[in-house]
């Protein structure tokens, strides 16, 4: 265990899993790797079925497996991106028309948004952090209620959603946002876990 790795974020790294995006899921405007390992946000709304799974309204996109207990971690690049938001939500939650991400509507994120990060609890939390995020990772405790977030980097903690009711499952939360003109336009990026090299 390195100085950069707490005992905390080793066990969670232990509970890896591999995501990929679900193509059915996605919001028409984003763009999916073909490996579904990568999302960005296109200029051109594609024409795809309005599905009951797929966001119409919002540029968001799922994984493609979800979670009803135990422990599960993941890593997301969003190095180079002005704008994103990452977490986990609910198989429930609605997807059509306009919809506020929050715990109560069955959202547990974090975002990025004209250069300022917060987690959007009710009401939305400023983060303080040291330097631009390039990797995040998000570990979630089902069966405790925790969803944490991580500078996947250097394993330092941003923010955890704390006794949390889960009820269904849950789902990897991705959103790499508008294209904004090309400004934001790298993808964001579902990474292997980092190993935090020794300082």
């Amino acid at each position: 265990m390195t100085d950069c790795e707490p005992h905390d974020m080793k066990n969670s790294k232990q509970h890896a899993v591999d995501v990929t995006l679900d193509p059915d899921t996605a919001h028409p405007k984003l763009i999916l790797s073909a490996d579904g390992k990568q999302v960005k946000h296109g200029d051109t709304r594609q024409n795809l079925p309005d599905t009951p799974k797929r966001f119409n309204y919002i540029g968001s996109v799922l994984g493609g497996e979800g979670f009803s207990s135990g422990k599960f971690y993941y890593e997301v690049q969003v190095k180079g991106k002005t704008g994103w938001a990452i977490g986990v939500a609910r198989e429930s939650i609605n997807r059509k028309g306009s919809i506020k991400a929050s715990p109560d509507n069955g959202y547990w994120t974090i975002r990025l948004r004209n250069g300022t990060y917060e987690a959007l609890a009710r009401p939305f939390v400023p983060l303080s952090l040291i330097g631009i995020l390039q990797r995040v990772g998000v570990f979630v405790d089902y069966d405790a209620g925790l969803v944490s977030f991580y500078d996947a980097d250097c394993w330092d903690h941003i923010y955890s959603f704390n006794n949390v009711s889960f009820t269904g499952k849950i789902y990897p939360y991705f959103s790499p946002v508008m294209n904004e003109g090309g400004k934001n336009s790298v993808p964001l990026i579902i990474s292997p876990v980092h190993v935090c090299p020794i300082k």
